[in-house]
């Protein structure tokens, strides 16, 4: 019997040893003799004619049963459970949502190219305005290349440069760095806040993961096409000469221009963040 049953036992082998102890007492105790005292000297002759009287045969004690040893059990009170803790207030400041951005590279790259100011705002708009098949200039989360959009003339016709693909490099190379789960794990975390903001922009009937998820698509969708391309300019901005390419949505036409090398890149990443979603 180990030591816990023991201590258990206790109280019940206590008990019991005291009604046992009761018992011993009424049963065995011994009790003092009764002594009768005549009032006369008995003669001879009063023995001869006086009848013996019987002698009077004391009733026999009655002991009253012990009484019955209710066992008490102490019982432990009750523990009142001690009240959860609030959880801590989400901060969206910022500075804490950068700082866990950039938590997830180890490239310095990634800390000059993200914007400062209103984060998870520009990403809730970028990303419903990217479902749309279309293109958020002002709610960028990453600022633009600082090296300009350059293209050669050849055969009097405009061709996108080699060199403007590389402008992208620095991107894809964080984009590529980020660790999928983690950056799941991120998402998740300010999953409220996020559908706080996307419930004043968008849909009732939408979810933003649905919304999140067709961005996605559309940038896998996105062709691959021959190289060189070629384009022209409207003296406003440059458009791609075939007519095909230019008839793809603006998500589409702004991946192409990172080049083929960091568009596969691009979508090899968008792939295994889908596969994970």
């Amino acid at each position: 019997m180990n030591d816990q049953s023991s201590k258990s036992l206790v109280p019940h082998f206590t008990i019991g040893a005291i009604v046992v102890l009761i018992i011993l007492i009424v049963l065995l105790w011994p009790s003092e003799p009764t002594l009768y005292a005549p009032e006369t000297e008995p003669t001879i002759e009063s023995l001869i004619t006086t009848p013996i009287a019987e002698p009077e045969v004391e009733p026999a004690p009655t002991f009253e049963a012990p009484p019955a040893v209710t066992e008490f059990v102490e019982s432990e009170p009750e523990s009142t459970p001690e009240p959860e803790p609030e959880p801590e207030p989400l901060d969206v400041s910022d500075g804490t949502v950068k700082t866990k951005l950039l938590s997830l590279s180890d490239y310095d790259a990634f800390a000059r190219l993200l914007i400062n100011d209103a984060l998870l705002e520009r990403f809730v708009v970028m990303t419903t305005t990217l479902a749309n098949e279309d293109i958020a200039a002002n709610n960028r989360v990453l600022t633009q290349p600082e090296k300009p959009f350059r293209t050669y003339r050849q055969a009097d016709k405009d061709w996108i440069d080699p060199a403007s693909y590389k402008r992208y490099t620095p991107y894809v190379d964080v984009f590529e760095s980020l660790e999928v789960s983690s950056l799941l794990a991120l998402y998740e975390e300010y999953k409220p806040a996020i559908n706080d903001i996307f419930a004043e922009i968008g849909n009732p009937n939408d979810s933003f993961d649905d919304k999140l998820s067709d961005a996605i698509d559309i940038l896998l969708d996105t062709p691959e096409v021959p190289v060189p391309v070629e384009v022209y300019t409207d003296s406003v901005m440059f458009k791609y000469a075939d007519e095909r390419i230019e008839a793809l949505s603006a998500p589409q036409k702004q991946l192409l221009r990172t080049g083929p090398e960091n568009m596969r890149r691009i979508k090899a990443k968008l792939r295994e963040i889908q596969s994970a979603l």
